[in-house]
């Protein structure tokens, strides 16, 4: 794969990433806790939130938000990347940015 598929994928997979961590550290946190996590957390994906604003339906309440708007960023990785290269959807570790940490977490964890 070409360095530019690497570059999108990866941007793609870190910003889906943090919007389900926002969601995971919300069941804990406030959105406007002085934890220092939660607070890079909610800097993060503010800007991100504003963009998908017009089509995030109003009757989602707020800790849920960053998962609905995660879940669209999973689809474009899951269907319109592979689409638009050409190649077919073979799930989960299709990913390159998921497929390296689980290649990473075998070398480290897996039997050798």
């Amino acid at each position: 794969m070409s360095l530019h598929i690497f570059i999108i994928d990866y941007t793609l997979g870190i910003i889906m990433w943090t919007l389900i961590g926002r969601s995971a550290m919300n069941i804990f946190q406030r959105e406007d806790s002085q934890f220092f996590f939660m607070r890079v957390f909610v800097k993060y994906t503010n800007p991100v939130l504003r963009m998908f604003r017009f089509i995030t339906p109003s009757f989602i309440i707020g800790p849920l938000v960053p998962l609905y708007v995660a879940w669209f960023f999973y689809m474009v990785r899951f269907y319109l990347m592979p689409y638009l290269l050409g190649y077919s959807v073979m799930g989960m570790l299709s990913f390159p940015l998921e497929s390296e940490i689980a290649q990473e977490i075998y070398r480290l964890f897996g039997k050798n």
